[in-house]
C-alpha cells in the first residue's frame, strides 16, 4: 500500500500553499513587461521571502520512481526570459556575491546576475508546478521531492543571494523614473498584494 498516503501528501495545506506562491512567482517572472523596473524589483523582493518560508515548511518525502522528473523549461525559454529581465534591469542586473559555496574559503570577488538567479529559481519552480498540474499523484509526489531536494542543494541559496541584491536596489537612491527601460508597457500598474496574507497563509477573515 505504498501509494495510500499520496493524496494526503500532495494535497496537504503546506504543499498547496507552496504551489500557490510558486505559481505567482512564475507568473511574475514570465511577464516582466507588465511592470516598471521598480515594481518588478519590489514585487520580487516581497515574493522571494514568502517562497522561502513556504518551501521550508514542506514535508521531507522520497520519490517513488528512480527516474528524474520531467523538465519543461527549455534553454530557449530560459534565455528569452532572462533577456527580458536584463532589458528591465540594465546596469543594475549585476551585483557582488557574498557567498558562493564553490569559493567560500577564498578571497576572490564574484559578480553575479539578478536575472540569472531569478531564472534559475524560475526554472526549478516552473518545472515543478507544471508537473504538479498534471494531476497524477505519483508524478506530483516525485516532482515535489525533486523540488525540495533542489531547494536544499541549489535554488534556496540562489534565492537568499538574489534577495540581498533586490533589497539593496530598493533601498538605494536610484532614479527609477529616469531609468532607461526597454519594452515597458504603457499600461503598467502597481501590483495589488493586499490579499497575500489570506491567499498564502490560509487565513480567513470571516
Amino acid at each position: 500500500m505504498r501509494f495510500e498516503n499520496l493524496k494526503n501528501i500532495v494535497f496537504s495545506q503546506k504543499v498547496v500553499e507552496f504551489v500557490a506562491v510558486a505559481s505567482e512567482f512564475c507568473h511574475v517572472v514570465e511577464t516582466p513587461s507588465n511592470y516598471s523596473a521598480y515594481n518588478l524589483v519590489d514585487l520580487s523582493r516581497k515574493l522571494l521571502p514568502l517562497l522561502y518560508f513556504k518551501a521550508s515548511l514542506l514535508p521531507d518525502i522520497s520519490p517513488l520512481s528512480d527516474d528524474e522528473p520531467e523538465r519543461f523549461v527549455s534553454e530557449l525559454d530560459y534565455n528569452v526570459l532572462q533577456q527580458k529581465w536584463l532589458q528591465k534591469l540594465g546596469e543594475y542586473d549585476s551585483f557582488y556575491e557574498v557567498f558562493d559555496p564553490e569559493i567560500q574559503f577564498g578571497s576572490e570577488t564574484v559578480t553575479s546576475s539578478i536575472s540569472e538567479n531569478i531564472l534559475d529559481i524560475y526554472q526549478e519552480l516552473k518545472d515543478f508546478v507544471t508537473s504538479y498540474s498534471i494531476g497524477n499523484e505519483e508524478v506530483m509526489n516525485d516532482s515535489l521531492a525533486g523540488c525540495i531536494g533542489r531547494f536544499r542543494d541549489f535554488w534556496g541559496q540562489r534565492l537568499v543571494n538574489v534577495l540581498r541584491a533586490l533589497h539593496q536596489l530598493i533601498m538605494s537612491d536610484i532614479d527609477w523614473d529616469n531609468l532607461k527601460i526597454t519594452g515597458q508597457s504603457s499600461g503598467e500598474k502597481k501590483p495589488d498584494t493586499s490579499d497575500w496574507v489570506d491567499r498564502f497563509f490560509g487565513q480567513n477573515n470571516e
